[in-house]
């Protein structure tokens, strides 16, 4: 060390010594900046030197100062910490091993006790982000539990400051990924828009949010949570009740006692929560924030969100286990119904949660045996007729009736949870057809624009259910019996659409050609063998099946026999 860099080093030394002798200083470390110009320059000497004589000599120092910062944070609300605790802990993560330092306990004090008082500082949420990307690769090998453990607190990061730190905060999202915060991660996910209506609530209630701690009001929201849950049982009023006489102006507010509004603004993950959305007075907070003028970052969320879920889901497919995915399938089917209820939003979302599960389907698709109760609780939906009233419901019960019948209920080895979903698309496929035939009594009640739309959601839900009983009759051939009967009846009956009528009398006729039949409607990955390409009949199988007899109504719209000579390249696709 030359002579020069002697004598700064050892006066940004001296400044830190001082710094504990000044009742100011000590008290409050952040407010005096020569500390972290101090803090940053012995840093880049120790670097530079690469003296591990030189790093002991200041690491008690630095020490020191990270103790007294942290004492210093609930005295301090107007002077930010950040700053200065991010250098130190740059420090003790770059040299800790010689010191012999462990840096866990220390970062996690910076999440608990800094960076949830001052995520909502645009430089101090910046500062953060930049960090976790300089020191990615160590944070993930060296601590893998902090950012998971972490994550809500991440999110209300992104959530106050998403426009101007996305990029930052895309590349530090998944170390946020661990196996004990996967699942919890999608419903946080998918109520960002929620999460960053109820900051707003509290900046507007309480004041700026930099320096206050949301979790110290949490906790002393608990008694007027308790009295509210005591009043509601002796005088039958409900927690979200105001009293007649409130003349407050923001009366869709959301109380800060309401479960939802503390399991948002948690700063660490407790695991996946039940979150009441369909609540009266959460339906009636969210809905007044659509119908109120909306924030920039209100705005800016709404659009930020599905690219985070198509970020989430690309992981998930890449990296994560069956096991976690298969039981994520179930928390998507319940969220499906239950979105911030903002048009677009509510459509780019449910549009990557029904992709995502389809592409989990296809990529294991015992998945669906695996899950055939839940499957079949929303098949059970659509035929109690909630799925009319509900076009939420309504597309994933479509979307579930294709994943059945594309993927054989589950694969070949999976017979009895095809049995049980062939029963749920039986059953469907009979109230439908009750139902169809009620509406035709009924039409004169409807308006004409909801008539169709009725007309058109029964045929769409028919033409779904009749190819899914179709196709896992065709997989597990002990049930073609039952799916002839149930086609009959759809050819039978009076149903005021060609379409239906048509395509059950196709399958019907279809499924009497095995071989035709297999390669038409059977899987495309067939469990027990090689990739097949739908619509290639295996004429090598002519020895066995009966192949010379093509019918003719797979000729399109051609009915009855044909008038001409024909090639097999005008029936079959190549």
């Amino acid at each position: 060390m030359v002579d020069g860099d002697y004598r700064d080093w050892d006066f940004y030394l001296r400044t830190l010594s001082n710094s504990a002798r000044d009742s100011n200083a000590a008290n409050n470390p952040a407010s005096d900046p020569a500390l972290l110009q101090s803090v940053k320059k012995l840093y880049e000497l120790c670097k530079a030197e690469n003296s591990e004589d030189l790093v002991a000599r200041v690491y008690p120092q630095i020490n020191k100062l990270f103790q007294r910062s942290v004492a210093s944070l609930s005295e301090s609300r107007t002077t930010s910490n950040g700053l200065l605790l991010l250098a130190i802990l740059q420090f003790c993560l770059d040299f800790g091993d010689l010191v012999l330092h462990d840096a866990d306990p220390s970062l996690r004090t910076f999440f608990r006790s800094c960076l949830s008082r001052e995520f909502a500082d645009p430089v101090v949420a910046e500062a953060t982000l930049d960090f976790l990307n300089v020191n990615k690769k160590k944070l993930s090998t060296s601590f893998p539990t902090l950012l998971p453990q972490f994550f809500p607190l991440m999110l209300k990061l992104i959530a106050w400051n998403g426009e101007r730190l996305e990029k930052s905060f895309f590349k530090v999202f998944p170390g946020l990924m661990s196996p004990g915060s996967f699942l919890p991660l999608f419903p946080s996910l998918v109520d960002l828009p929620t999460l960053v209506v109820a900051l707003e609530k509290v900046e507007k209630s309480s004041g700026s949010l930099v320096g206050n701690s949301i979790a110290s009001m949490q906790k002393s929201s608990a008694p007027e949570m308790l009295l509210a849950l005591m009043d509601e049982a002796y005088t039958g009023s409900t927690i979200g009740d105001g009293g007649g006489d409130s003349e407050s102006e923001d009366t869709n507010a959301i109380d800060v006692a309401d479960p939802l509004f503390l399991d948002l603004l948690k700063d660490e993950n407790d695991g996946i929560a039940e979150r009441h959305l369909t609540s009266p007075g959460i339906v009636a907070a969210l809905q007044a924030a659509i119908n109120n003028p909306r924030s920039n970052r209100l705005k800016y969320i709404l659009q930020m969100a599905p690219r985070l879920l198509d970020l989430y889901f690309a992981i998930a497919l890449c990296d994560v286990n069956n096991s976690l995915i298969c039981a994520l399938i179930p928390l998507l089917m319940s969220r499906n119904g239950t979105i911030f209820p903002d048009k677009v939003y509510s459509y780019e979302v449910r549009k990557r949660l029904l992709e995502f599960m389809l592409a989990a389907f296809q990529r294991s698709p015992d998945f669906i045996a695996l899950l055939k109760k839940p499957i079949m609780d929303r098949l059970a939906e659509a035929y109690s007729g909630q799925a009319y009233d509900s076009p939420e419901k309504e597309e994933l019960a479509l979307q579930l009736c294709w994943a059945i019948g594309e993927h054989g209920g589950g694969g070949a080895s999976h017979k009895d949870a095809a049995r049980e979903l062939f029963e749920s698309l039986e059953l469907l496929l009979y109230e439908s057809l009750s139902s169809s035939r009620v509406g035709l009594r009924q039409e004169s009640a409807l308006s004409s624009d909801n008539l169709t739309s009725r007309k058109s959601s029964q045929s769409r839900l028919l033409c779904f259910v009749i190819t899914a009983i179709a196709k896992l009759a065709t997989n597990h051939r002990e049930l073609l019996p039952r799916a002839r009967f149930s086609l009959s009846k759809v050819v039978r009956s009076r149903i005021s659409d060609v379409r239906v009528w048509r395509r059950a009398c196709d399958y019907l006729g279809l499924i009497n050609e095995p071989a035709i039949a297999s390669s038409v409607l059977g899987p495309s990955r067939p469990s027990h063998g090689q990739m097949q390409k739908p619509g290639t009949v295996k004429w090598s199988e002519g020895a066995t099946k009966m192949i010379a007899h093509i019918p003719f109504y797979i000729l399109g719209e051609q009915e009855g026999p044909p008038f001409h000579d024909f090639f097999f390249s005008d029936v079959l696709p190549r």
